[in-house]
């Protein structure tokens, strides 16, 4: 009997495979000492609150103080967060990370006065400020952020009273999470080899990725038949969480929860009007798309739960990590010198935590801050989808590594609405470099799969939630009770149109919405489509070499938060006010659908 493999310790990976914390904090001393450094500043808060309308030079004493204490924050978390993360078994990580988040909500709640003292002040008198101080200068957009809130911040005494109405606002969402996560009992069914599996969110995503139907059956049947026995409470839960928006939309002089959402990073509501309009426009390729997966599932009936499986079975593309980051290094040549070599450097300086250990976080991300490097976790296999990862993850990681170079630490991040932008944009130029230099029509085949699949799961699919969610906002704000037959009934129809005919409609779909956790996140999924299609057409100009393309995407990807999202796309070449750049995303689906039904004719002679 075969031994069964076991992962290794955290001190068993070999050094090189590990990401170098200790450019950060040499050891934990130092971490210590840098820690009470930052618990003695803020016991120096009172030296700066209630000095704002003191002048121009205490103006800036009080906001150079607040940038200073975030700025130190920061490091002291990213460097918790990355010792538990790498072995949450660790004890002593444990209690770093947890001694950390303590400490976040400590000087979180000791600058929370400033940005209500600014909104204190009158337009004329801070502006005086920075015409009689030339060293305000750099913070004008910063400030300016804070006073375009102004219309919709309420008098001090009513912001406390909302804010010490927060967990109570949040009582919803929080309901939501414990019974999604912690109370739901899932049945037990049987895999492919006739063993018993628990249900679970992670193992349901795995088991409708079964090649065996009967499996994917019972896995979606088994799942949605606990939803349906829930389905009044997630509703409740759901138009109380909805019902949160609207009001403080409402308290806050908006003219609708949308433009609360998106008045944050100053998004016009037309881009999501746009992105829900040309998506629909496009529902015929989706379409399309499903019929061919009928098709090559060889299938009389094609159900939800028959979308997710791989089309062309497992791909015969298999990279160690030593070959695949030559491959990345390949396929990212058309970035340029300037983008390799910061690449080159994520290689070779450590920044990446490669293989899975006992007690590693799982699934991959890019993390960091101004003063630590864009470290990267991964927990590899030698698959295509990881090599798609390493990509993916190393998009966010330049993203964030030429943003803190080229600006200062107070627009040294960016927006969820531009960060995806940059990690898909690897991931296109990926695809076109493995469609350019793999001749085998079945690896091409699986390329496509994967690209089709991809643009599913984040264009369509993530725009049918966004169309939903904004539907039950607007429902609610009009009175009309958000009950789990109201919410089943339009879901279900969504759901029949994004998918159409050749998809049969199963009842059970109808109960999706119950278990999206993305819907209590207030219009946030909309920026998964956006950003995809955005990269979509950044990565069209770079490979096709467009004159300035190369140069406004790096100038993009230095910009942080020095100008609002939107301009920041504008000058990177996209303007995402429009339909233009959708409709190009929609074109390359197209044509790689085009291809893949070509292929696959070839296949079938």
């Amino acid at each position: 009997m075969s031994e069964t493999k076991q992962l290794p310790l955290r001190s068993e990976v070999p050094e090189e495979l590990t990401w170098d914390l200790s450019v950060i904090f040499k050891d934990d001393a130092a971490f210590e000492e840098a820690f009470a450094a930052l618990n003695d500043r803020l016991a120096e808060v009172g030296n700066y609150q209630g000095t704002l309308a003191n002048g121009a030079k205490a103006f800036l004493a009080a906001l150079e103080y607040c940038l200073d204490v975030m700025r130190q924050l920061e490091t002291l978390y990213v460097y918790s967060h990355l010792r538990n993360d790498q072995d949450t078994t660790n004890a002593t990580d444990q209690a770093l990370h947890s001694r950390a988040n303590a400490l976040v909500a400590k000087a979180s709640e000791a600058i929370a006065w400033f940005e209500p003292e600014v909104l204190s002040l009158e337009d004329a008198k801070i502006w005086g400020y920075f015409d009689e101080l030339p060293e305000l200068s750099l913070y004008r957009h910063y400030i300016q952020q804070i006073v375009d809130n102004r219309e919709h911040i309420l008098p001090a005494e009513q912001e406390a009273l909302l804010a010490g109405a927060g967990e109570i606002f949040g009582a919803a969402a929080d309901t939501f999470s414990v019974l999604n996560n912690a109370d739901l009992e899932f049945p037990v069914i049987e895999d492919e080899k006739g063993e018993k599996v628990q249900l679970s969110h992670g193992v349901y995503g795995q088991l409708l990725e079964s090649t065996d139907r009967r499996v994917r059956k019972d896995a979606f049947e088994g799942l949605y038949k606990v939803y349906q026995q829930f389905a009044r409470t997630f509703a409740s839960t759901l138009s109380t969480n909805v019902k949160r928006h609207n009001y403080a939309a409402k308290v806050r002089h908006f003219e609708s929860a949308r433009q609360a959402a998106l008045s944050g990073n100053h998004i016009p509501e037309s881009v999501y009007e746009t992105l829900v309009s040309v998506v629909n426009e496009n529902l015929p390729l989706l379409h399309r798309y499903m019929a061919l997966r009928k098709r090559l599932l060889n299938l009389d009936e094609m159900h939800m739960y028959d979308v997710y499986t791989p089309l062309l079975g497992e791909s015969s593309l298999k990279y160690t990590y030593e070959e695949a980051t030559k491959e990345a290094f390949k396929a990212l040549e058309p970035m340029g010198e300037e983008y390799l070599a910061v690449v080159k450097e994520a290689f070779e300086n450590r920044w990446i935590d490669v293989v899975e250990n006992k007690g590693k976080r799982s699934g991959a991300y890019s993390s960091g801050c101004y003063d630590t490097n864009p470290y990267i976790l991964l927990n590899w296999h030698d698959t295509l989808d990881q090599l798609f990862t390493l990509v993916h993850e190393m998009g966010h990681s330049v993203h964030s590594y030429f943003t803190r170079k080229n600006q200062p630490y107070v627009y040294g991040d960016y927006s969820i609405f531009l960060a995806e932008i940059a990690s898909t944009t690897n991931e296109n130029i990926l695809t076109e470099y493995l469609l350019e230099t793999q001749k085998d029509p079945k690896v091409r085949a699986f390329v496509l799969n994967h690209y089709l699949d991809g643009f599913k799961a984040t264009v369509f699919r993530q725009t049918q939630f966004a169309e939903f969610e904004h539907f039950i906002h607007v429902e609610d704000a009009k009175g009309t009770p958000l009950t789990a037959e109201f919410l089943n009934d339009y879901y279900g129809n969504l759901n029949k149109r994004y998918y159409g005919d050749a998809v049969t409609s199963d009842p059970q779909i109808s109960y999706e919405w119950s278990r999206i956790p993305h819907f209590y996140y207030n219009y946030y999924v909309y920026q998964y489509a956006t950003g995809f299609s955005a990269a979509s057409a950044l990565a069209k100009k770079i490979l096709s070499k467009e004159e300035n393309a190369l140069e406004n995407y790096l100038n993009y990807l230095k910009a942080g938060n020095s100008d609002y999202p939107i301009e920041v796309m504008k000058k990177a070449g996209v303007d995402m006010t429009k339909a233009d750049y959708l409709k190009e995303a929609m074109q390359v689906f197209a044509q790689r659908l085009d291809e893949l039904e070509a292929l696959v004719s070839e296949l079938e002679k």
